[in-house]
């Protein structure tokens, strides 16, 4: 496998110019506040920055910075060996001993990452401050962030993939992500339970007379998942085999029709990790509702149009959508975690802890994950709703264990409001200003909650 790499990343939503990051980078880099001499560059489209801030919109603004890329056109151009991309940090060094102020590096460049610098006659770059910015902790709106995902890629990206190719997902859909990263966390002794629903509609049961994973693998009702498992964990237990007993079910097969078995399992603290893909319906029969589909949301059970025989236009789930994992939180598993695979290595993290948890009792993961098909966006923002879900606080991370209490992974102090997530979806866009209003405030209550939770265990 390559290797990947740690990088800075830009939300021109969040940037309002304030130019905090070209001087921190200045002072970094030069030991001045000259903005000119910064390696980072924030540019208003149109005239300057001072003139778009003035008329700021989300789209306003543009990043000039080096890209550390994996096929440097700057390192091409360059006649005398001066620029070289490093291998261990990715990040592309400029040599000053070789270097002949030709300038054709900026020439190379498309995305201005390279420049002269005229105080000094020669051209300057971000080497990324050693894997520490000076840019991004001063970016008190969140535009910029230093994203180290790629720890992971690096770290397990060579482990054995447990998932057979040629899965058949909708496009643009996270949950073969999800499957294949827990399932290579999980490891090979493993056994996976599958109830219907996308899953193994993906193919995770099989296809054409073929296993889909290589591990065992059993697709139970929609009501037995947890009981089943159980049996199987226990049957390998007293032949002396330790296993994982992991289920990966939906939130229909969850929060619905096998709440019962999922409940029995926690309350007797049965020896498996349950995670939940929560797409909010059954996506795969035909995007139905389901007790986790949030209020005001279209369904093909929720429709939008002139309404009943009473004359009620039919505005989308008139009740609002069931907390499972606060419900799971009250069976006083040994842990119990809300995920999004769109921030991964505080998913990682949980996956960690889950499956410590399961070795002596009952874990469950709540993974939010978008349906790309039934929330109706383009099958290219599936993180992004994912990420706005988390933004907005609609979507809250945090884990529980009995001894430590609910505590938040990724607090989000400063939250978008509501409309920025909802807007991302045409399965919203129905809305009245009321149903807003309502989704807000419901938002608001959640946060509220969650925070008696978190202030209140463990007792």
């Amino acid at each position: 496998m390559g290797r990947a790499y740690s990088t800075i990343a830009f939300d021109p939503a969040k940037c309002d110019g304030c130019g905090d990051c070209m001087t921190a980078c200045a002072q970094a880099k030069t030991g001045t506040i000259d903005r000119a001499r910064s390696r980072i560059q924030i540019v208003g489209r149109g005239d300057t920055i001072k003139d778009a801030t003035k008329d700021a919109t989300e789209k306003a603004f543009e990043l000039a910075l080096c890209r550390q890329c994996a096929d440097p056109k700057c390192v091409t151009v360059c006649p005398a060996g001066a620029l070289a991309k490093d291998g261990a940090s990715g990040v592309i060094g400029w040599d000053a001993s070789k270097c002949v102020d030709c300038l054709l590096c900026t020439v190379g460049c498309a995305y201005g990452g390279i420049a002269l610098e005229e105080a000094t006659g020669h051209v300057s770059k971000c080497d990324t401050c050693d894997g520490k910015p000076a840019c991004v902790p001063v970016c008190s709106k969140g535009a910029l962030t230093y994203v180290t995902t790629a720890n992971i890629y690096n770290e397990v990206g060579d482990w054995e993939d447990l998932f057979a190719p040629g899965l058949a997902g909708c496009q643009g859909c996270n949950t073969e992500l999800l499957m294949r990263h827990t399932l290579r966390r999980v490891g090979p002794d493993t056994v996976l339970a599958t109830p219907p629903g996308c899953v193994p509609g993906m193919g995770s049961v099989g296809f054409n007379g073929a296993t889909g994973t290589k591990v065992p693998v059993f697709h139970p009702l929609l009501t037995n998942t947890a009981a089943m498992l159980a049996g199987v964990k226990r049957q390998f237990k007293r032949m002396g085999r330790e296993v994982t007993a992991l289920a990966i079910a939906g939130d229909g097969g969850a929060s619905d029709v096998g709440f019962q078995s999922l409940s029995g399992a926690a309350e007797r603290g049965e020896q498996m990790l349950f995670m939940v893909v929560d797409n909010e319906g059954y996506m795969n029969t035909g995007m139905q509702r389901s007790s986790c589909t949030p209020y005001g949301a279209w369904t093909s059970t929720t429709p939008i149009g002139a309404g009943c025989a009473a004359g009620q236009p039919a505005q989308g789930k008139t009740q609002d959508a069931k907390n499972l994992p606060l419900l799971m939180v009250n069976h006083r598993c040994a842990y119990v975690a809300t995920a999004s695979t769109a921030y991964m290595e505080d998913l990682y993290a949980k996956l960690d802890r889950a499956i410590e948890a399961s070795k002596t009792g009952f874990a469950y993961v709540h993974v939010y994950s978008p349906c790309t098909t039934g929330w109706r966006f383009a099958s290219d923002q599936n993180m992004e709703v994912a990420r706005k879900a988390v933004e907005t606080n609609f979507v809250m991370l945090w884990e529980f264990t009995p001894d430590e209490g609910l505590n938040f992974t990724r607090p989000v102090d400063d939250p978008l409001p509501v409309t920025d997530y909802l807007k991302a979806m045409g399965r919203f866009r129905h809305l009245s200003p009321a149903q807003i209003e309502h989704i807000q405030g419901k938002v608001e209550e959640n946060i509220r909650f969650i925070k008696r939770f978190a202030a209140a265990l463990p007792a």
